[in-house]
């Protein structure tokens, strides 16, 4: 049988459904009544609605990130259909620039990693371009390459998101989870989207860190499995405007890295310090003079009071001891004589 072609028609996703002519080794089609009995209907598309949220996410990052930022990046892209992509920021630039490149790009959010010293890595948080916006140290990172988990998902499924009840107890808490909300979430209808909910996200605080994690729905009664990525966004401030304006809250707990890592570096050194003072002060024993001991003090532990006893001196050889013999063998020489 010769190859067939299928060549469509018919309007857009808004339209009715598009009929495909077969068309034989590239040539036009015939009209006969054979080839209109080959022509197949193909449905229209399953999402009909409007796209209405037009929320576009900026994800990039400045200059100086490692590979296990930029698996990060990628990974963020790919699990949000509404991302948008560009270059990396020099490290010189001020903040307040990305307002202008989301508004280039067409965003209203975005997510920004800054990397400092080569291995802090910062996560900013906005909303372009009157903010607010959330500065975040990202701790305990795993890529989807690095987990290897078993579960999958369809790519551009839009997720669920699920959030700690403690998001809804403290009002910074609760700026976050909207925040969160506008930025995560796919918008329906998104051209780049699949009408499918396949996953979920979840933040989960603990330790007075919230927890991200990817989970997929494999079966009807909500059992789940985890994807990846994996990381821990430690809060340290939330500022009314977009990457600057007033600190509207300021995480008490938040410790820095420059200040841990100070902290250790004093540890150490503090125990550098007790060895060599130790290591001193048995160098100055050894150097000391010692004192020449002409008595032994422990000559007295023998010294016993008792009385003296004359010495008794023998001049005579002992006696002799009496052999007995054996009781058995004369007895028995007895009876020998006897018979």
């Amino acid at each position: 049988m010769s190859a067939l072609k299928r060549k469509r028609g018919g309007k857009g996703p808004g339209g009715k459904a598009k009929k495909v002519k077969l068309v034989e080794n590239g040539n036009e089609p015939r009209n006969t009544e054979t080839e209109q009995n080959k022509e197949i209907s193909v449905p229209a598309p399953v999402s009909m609605g409007k796209w209405r949220n037009k929320e576009r996410v900026l994800v990039f990052s400045s200059r100086g990130i490692n590979y296990r930022t930029r698996h990060l990046m990628q990974d963020l892209r790919t699990m949000m259909p509404h991302t948008k992509a560009d270059t990396k920021m020099d490290r010189k630039d001020k903040l307040f620039v990305i307002n202008e490149v989301c508004e280039i790009k067409n965003c209203n959010k975005c997510i920004f990693f800054e990397a400092k010293k080569k291995q802090d890595l910062y996560m900013w948080v906005a909303n372009v371009p009157h903010g607010p916006s959330a500065k975040f140290l990202v701790q305990n990172v795993h890529t989807l390459a690095e987990l290897k988990m078993t579960g999958n998902c369809l790519k551009g499924s839009r997720p669920l998101l699920s959030f700690d009840p403690q998001f809804d107890k403290e009002p910074h808490y609760a700026l976050l989870k909207e925040l969160f909300i506008q930025t995560f979430s796919t918008p329906q209808y998104h051209p780049r989207s699949q009408p499918f909910v396949d996953h979920v996200f979840t933040f989960t605080i603990t330790d007075n860190r919230i927890w991200f994690r990817n989970y997929q729905i494999i079966e009807e009664d909500a059992s789940m499995v985890e994807i990846g990525p994996r990381f821990v966004l430690n809060l340290i401030k939330i500022f009314q405007g977009s990457f600057g304006g007033p600190t509207l809250f300021e995480n008490p707990h938040f410790e820095s890295p420059n200040t841990r890592r100070r902290v250790i570096r004093m540890a150490t050194a503090s125990r550098l310090r007790e060895r060599q003072m130790v290591k001193e002060l048995q160098k100055l024993k050894r150097t000391e003079n010692k004192e020449v001991v002409t008595r032994d003090v422990t000559d007295d532990v023998f010294a016993t009071p008792a009385e003296e006893r004359p010495v008794h001196i023998e001049l005579e050889a002992p006696a002799a001891k009496v052999v007995k013999k054996n009781k058995h063998k004369a007895f028995k020489r007895q009876r020998m004589q006897k018979r």
